[in-house]
């Protein structure tokens, strides 16, 4: 029922569309009607959900989001749909119906006045409407029964099974399922052991509808998807909810039929079947869990709860999948033993008490149930800590400045210094109070904040509101009474002079709104030239967000700037009609017009300035991580790859499987494969050549730069065609002088013997060590060590220090064609011996070094002649094991 494969005829979607129309017709539902389809859809969609481990409680609520419509799609299809959206706004829940939607018409369903904005607005309408699609299409849609298909095949079905029971006539899906014998015949034809049908009664619908239902779900795993009060309580039972109903039967059976028709059954086996890997494991699991995730207790700082947000994602991650496959395979294996079992016609098996499948059900429900909203909880959580950290810091801040700002002014307030001043000085210790209270006042906007910081802070629960409390009301109770002397000293002084002449008024108009101005300005300019340092899209789309949020501001702004401005005119205005001698500037500011309007100008330059830095960072910043991961994508296999191929090659130069011809075709295919990598390199030369143009010096993504590619390129490159030169000199060699294999295989065996470090080159005394494992007289006298010299300028006449093997097979050809070599041998070890028949290893070791001295130990056997002594060898044996006994 759930293969989604199936082409449809054209007969077949003609039908289909007939059904369609059918619902359409019919969307003004009776209300019984709409009751009954409601449960049985409900039920229908669960008994799906469920092997996904969840399940709808309201079949028009919970599918809103599109979310568990999808999953039941995924349940039903065996397919994956798309990738569904996890956002919570409309826009996210109707593109996830669509997705939906758009899986059925892919089924070749057309579906008709069904939308997404319905399904989402809850319309029970639409929604009851489409789960009938959807059960038309992969629960009935795909039944046949000779030659006849869907409603028609289900209808043929349920007429041939019932046909031999009287009392039972099924014409239809609503009426004729009325009295129950239906349900009940259904079941007993293929399962006549649950129901004794003898024993029941047509007049008695309501007991036979609920055997049948009680049945159909305690041992054919049917869900209960209809009231037998509701299928008696109405003149015509809704046609599509006794269908689905009834199309469950048809699944149930028919695939027991197959299984019964196959292979016979091992009932003894099925006694034995696994129900799960550790029932008892998994609900302790559960049990152990669930306390944990209902423990809702916040802690006190950000780094506790980021740990438990780190410990639920582990659990997400990490701990919960497992459990689920666990309970997954678990009611897998119930149900095929019970289905096996039952098609055997055996009894039923029942778990220990409190392993049941249903047992576990509960409790993994139990545990979803604490699962559900824990993230979200400690989500909040940590917003609100984070809240409240930043809400702490700036009471602080705006505190510290608060507090800066009161200092000493109770003391300035309480001065009682216009008693004994003259008119003038009162006047201008009136005009000064003025300009402190217009201070006050633009500081009334700092204090109130203080108060609405300190209050979130408790409606927040911060942790040490104490303290905030405490402060805050400090600084409100010193605001009190800032207020308080204020007015008590700006009494005393309008009690004692009451004349203010309009320049001084105009004057201290003029301080009192350029101040603020003037340091909103500068402000302004430093925020404006403030440098920035990003590392990511976010952060600059931050800084852009502000910055646009600035700018809106300017209008106000420059209004404020004319208005200032203004005030200055009509002080010059003043000055120049009525020629009053002003002796100096504004007593009240240092503040001028002109300084304003530079000041504004400056603004006004720096803000495109900062409009177009901004532009080019976030720019800047895309593509340097879009050239980031292009460089490091293929320098992560291109690296990989040419240390691969430098350990290959050494391997091949080093070893001796087969012959010379057959090293020289394996290195010509490994240096057949490295050209042709060769545009690799070249397309990451490119793109490394972009990182530079774009300054990038770091990239996360990979630790090759392209200097290693380049040297690790050439390298592979020299040591391919060197070991190759090397290869094709050495059969050159070979062939020239006659060297056989096996004596090629010697050389390379005392070559690689004495090349400890597996450079391919032997040092000067690596070299006489060799040869003298080989039987060259060149001991530590004047003559071994002219010897010696003598060999050396042969094989290294440039002097480099070093000896390559080629240079090796060539002297040995050469001394192997004109000397005896086996007499030199004998020579050698005679002399050491002191004309004994044989020699001691205690004696080598002393004459020798001891990488020669164990060379030559390995290849003697024990002497074992009349005169042997313990620790005698045979020095015979070594010339015998390295020539052979024919060139003795």
């Amino acid at each position: 029922s759930t293969d989604s494969n199936i082409s449809q005829s054209p007969q077949r979607e003609n039908d289909y569309m007939q059904q369609e129309d059918d619902w359409d017709r019919d969307m003004l539902l009776d209300p019984a009607w709409e009751k009954q389809q409601r449960k049985t859809f409900t039920a229908w969609c669960n008994s799906h959900l469920r092997k996904a481990g969840t399940q709808i409680e309201n079949i028009e609520e919970d599918f809103r989001d599109g979310l568990k419509l999808m999953l039941l799609l995924e349940v039903i299809s065996g397919e994956r749909l798309a990738k569904p959206e996890r956002g919570k706004m409309r826009v996210h829940k109707i593109s996830n119906v669509n997705k939906a939607l758009d899986f059925i018409a892919s089924k070749g369903v057309k579906l008709v006045s069904i939308g997404a904005e319905e399904i989402v607005d809850g319309n029970a309408k639409m929604t009851l409407g489409m789960i009938w699609t959807i059960i038309l299409r992969f629960a009935i849609q795909d039944i046949s029964v000779e030659e006849t298909s869907a409603k028609e095949g289900l209808l043929l079905w349920c007429q041939r099974k019932t046909a031999p029971y009287k009392n039972v006539n099924i014409q239809n899906f609503h009426i004729s399922w009325k009295d129950g014998l239906g349900f009940c015949a259904l079941i007993h034809r293929h399962r006549p052991e649950l129901i004794d049908y003898g024993k029941l009664r047509k007049d008695d619908p309501m007991t036979n509808l609920n055997t049948a239902f009680d049945v159909a779900e305690k041992y054919l795993d049917i869900p209960k998807m209809l009231d037998a009060e509701d299928i008696v309580g109405t003149a015509r039972p809704d046609e599509k909810a006794i269908m689905t109903y009834v199309s469950s039967f048809y699944h149930a059976f028919s695939g027991a039929q197959k299984v019964s028709q196959g292979t016979p059954l091992n009932v003894m086996n099925f006694y034995t079947y696994p129900i799960c890997p550790s029932p008892h494991s998994l609900l302790e699991w559960i049990r152990r869990t669930i306390p944990w995730l209902e423990n809702r207790v916040p802690e006190n700082t950000m780094q506790a709860m980021q740990q438990k947000l780190e410990d639920f994602r582990d659990y997400r991650r990490l701990h919960k999948p497992p459990k689920v496959q666990e309970k997954c395979q678990l009611e897998i294996n119930f149900n095929t033993l019970q289905t096996k079992l039952r098609l055997s016609n055996r009894p039923a098996f029942m778990p220990s008490e409190g392993k049941m499948v249903s047992d576990i059900s509960s409790a993994w429900g139990s545990l979803e149930g604490a699962e559900k909203g824990y993230e979200e909880w400690l989500l909040n959580e940590i917003r609100r800590l984070e809240r409240l950290d930043h809400l702490a810091e700036k009471f602080r801040q705006k505190a510290a400045i608060h507090e800066a700002w009161t200092d000493g002014k109770e003391e300035m307030l309480q001065q009682k210094d216009y008693e004994t001043a003259s008119l003038s000085d009162i006047k201008a210790l009136l005009k000064k109070h003025e300009a402190f209270e217009s201070d006050l006042a633009a500081h009334q906007d700092r204090v109130e904040q203080i108060a609405a910081i300190a209050q979130e802070l408790n409606e927040l629960e911060y942790y040490d509101s104490p303290s905030v409390n405490a402060r805050c009301q400090q600084i409100c109770d010193q605001w009190d009474s800032l207020g308080v002397l204020t007015q008590k000293r700006s009494e005393a002084l309008q009690r004692t002079e009451k004349l203010l002449e309009t320049i001084d008024q105009l004057y201290l108009e003029f301080a009192k709104r350029a101040a603020p101005f003037n340091n909103w300005m500068e402000g302004a300019m430093e925020d404006l030239q403030d440098t920035f340092i990003v590392h990511t899209i976010e952060e600059i789309q931050g800084l852009s967000t502000a910055h646009e949020q600035f700018k809106a501001t300017l209008p106000e702004a420059d209004k404020e700037r004319q208005a200032i401005l203004g005030i200055h005119n009509e002080i010059a205005k003043i000055v120049q009609t009525y020629h009053v001698n002003m002796a100096g500037t504004n007593p009240y500011t240092t503040i001028n017009p002109q300084e304003i309007n530079a000041k504004w100008d400056k603004v006004r330059q720096l803000v495109p300035q900062r409009d177009q830095a901004l532009i080019e960072e976030h720019a800047r910043q895309q593509n340097n991580e879009r050239l980031r991961r292009q460089f490091a994508n293929q320098a992560n296999v291109i690296g990989p790859w040419i240390q691969t191929k430098m350990e290959e090659i050494g391997r091949i130069s080093i070893e001796m499987h087969g012959t010379l011809e057959d090293q020289l075709t394996h290195l010509r295919q490994y240096e057949k494969s490295i050209v042709n990598y060769k545009p690799k390199i070249d397309q990451l030369e490119g793109d490394h050549q972009l990182i530079q143009e774009a300054l990038i010096f770091d990239n996360k993504h990979t630790n090759y730069t392209m200097e290693h590619i380049r040297v690790g390129w050439e390298q592979l490159l020299t040591t391919i065609a060197r070991t190759i030169n090397e290869i094709e000199n050495q059969i050159l060699t070979r062939d020239a002088k006659g060297i056989s294999q096996d004596q090629m295989n010697e050389f390379r065996a005392s070559f690689n013997h004495f090349d400890r470090d597996h450079s391919g080159k032997l040092g000067a005394e690596e070299f006489k060590a060799c040869l003298i494992s080989l039987g060259f007289d060149i001991g530590n006298d004047a003559q071994g060590e002219a010897e010696f010299a003598r060999i050396m300028s042969i094989v290294d006449p440039n002097r480099l220090g070093v000896i390559t093997f080629q240079a090796f097979i060539d002297f040995m050809s050469r001394e192997t064609a004109d000397t005896d070599t086996a007499d030199q041998v004998m020579t050698s070890f005679k002399v050491l011996a002191g004309d004994k028949n044989y020699i001691l290893a205690d004696e080598l070791r002393r004459e020798l070094p001891p990488d020669q001295a164990e060379y030559c130990i390995a290849r003697m056997t024990p002497y074992t002649g009349p005169d042997a002594v313990p620790g005698a060898l045979d020095y015979m044996s070594f010339s015998t094991a390295l020539y052979g006994e024919s060139d003795l």
